[in-house]
């Protein structure tokens, strides 16, 4: 009897995987509101409004745009910043150039560890990594403020790798866009 109650229940838990497997979504696209495309002001494309993607708004909001990335990760006591990270930081210099009115804060962080002298002068490092990038790609010099929190401002509270690898980071603040 055990031996069947065992078969049972092992065969209905197959046969569950196997409905779950069958079972496809369709990704739906977002949608856009009657007469939108319509309504789209001159030169709006051009300021970051109604896309052919459908996306209103700024540029730095756009979810497909590199710019929305503002926050960037470091790995253990170090002020490198990454390949890929420099491609869009050069995008943000850019986006800056254009737009001579908008200035940035460029904060940097570190993580728990480490003495608060060492991790205020290691988000510093972070920070000016950046603005240097950014300088060397068309931001105009005034178009910035380096700040560091250190460790003062963690963006996830533990005291393990994970929470610390989202505390190594600098973020980029935005204003007059």
């Amino acid at each position: 009897m055990k031996k069947l109650m065992a078969i049972l229940v092992l065969l209905s838990g197959v046969g569950l995987f196997a409905g779950c497997a069958q079972q496809q979504t369709t990704p739906t696209e977002p949608t856009e509101a009657p007469g939108a495309a319509a309504e789209q002001a001159p030169g709006a494309e051009a300021a970051g409004a109604e896309t052919e993607r459908g996306f209103a708004g700024s540029p730095l909001e756009d979810p497909q745009s590199p710019l929305s990335k503002r926050v960037f990760y470091f790995p253990f006591d170090s002020s490198e910043v990454s390949a890929e990270d420099r491609n869009i930081v050069a995008e943000h210099a850019k986006f800056l150039a254009a737009n001579p009115n908008a200035s940035v804060v460029i904060e940097g962080h570190a993580d728990e560890r480490g003495s608060r002298e060492y991790n205020l002068g290691l988000g510093e490092r972070r920070a000016q990594a950046i603005e240097r990038l950014m300088l060397l790609q068309g931001m105009a010099k005034g178009q910035q403020q380096v700040i560091s929190f250190g460790e003062e401002r963690p963006a996830a509270q533990g005291h393990d790798e994970s929470a610390w690898r989202l505390n190594r980071r600098v973020e980029l603040i935005y204003s007059g866009v």
